[in-house]
């Protein structure tokens, strides 16, 4: 006699969350800010400003923006939110950084206005692999922001999960 094979994965009350999901579509780019110094280090306001005022603000729009000096200037914080005022209009997100730094604002944000009452009191696995560039970070906002909500918090595959958190009856 065969026994009906159940999937008790499809059955449970596992609600699993793939940050990968939350992935926001645009082109990320990171933006040097190093060819327009002088000599690649110094910083002269005059010839800074000139680059801001003639450079084509218009190709990203609808890009996530990392700016960053490669070289070892040192950068007053005025430059950088120069260029971002000059990106608003046009950019979905500006930081100063490097690309992980980037994706990790961007899933900060993210993840902070992610509405949390369909998780209220729900067990919890938090899908590990992923083929988009979740960073680290976002799997840290998220198991904090659920933590206290969800009934339990479990980090990997339904098969093979890692338990984090459990509530407290």
């Amino acid at each position: 006699m065969e026994k009906e094979i159940i999937n008790r994965v499809a059955n449970s009350k596992l609600i699993t969350i793939d940050l990968e999901d939350f992935y926001p579509e645009g082109k990320r780019v990171l933006f040097d800010i190093k060819d327009w110094l002088y000599e690649g280090f110094v910083l002269r306001e005059k010839e800074f400003r000139a680059h801001v005022k003639n450079h084509d603000w218009g190709q990203y729009q609808d890009f996530y923006v990392a700016l960053t000096c490669s070289s070892d200037a040192i950068i007053p914080g005025w430059a950088y939110m120069l260029l971002t005022i000059q990106l608003s209009p046009f950019a979905k997100k500006a930081v100063t950084g490097d690309l992980e730094t980037l994706e990790t604002a961007i899933y900060q944000e993210i993840i902070s206005d992610l509405p949390v009452a369909e998780y209220q009191d729900k067990p919890i696995i938090i899908k590990g692999c992923s083929n988009k560039p979740v960073p680290a970070n976002a799997y840290l906002f998220l198991s904090s922001k659920l933590e206290g909500i969800a009934k339990s918090i479990m980090y990997g595959e339904a098969c093979s999960s890692v338990p984090l958190y459990k509530k407290r009856s």
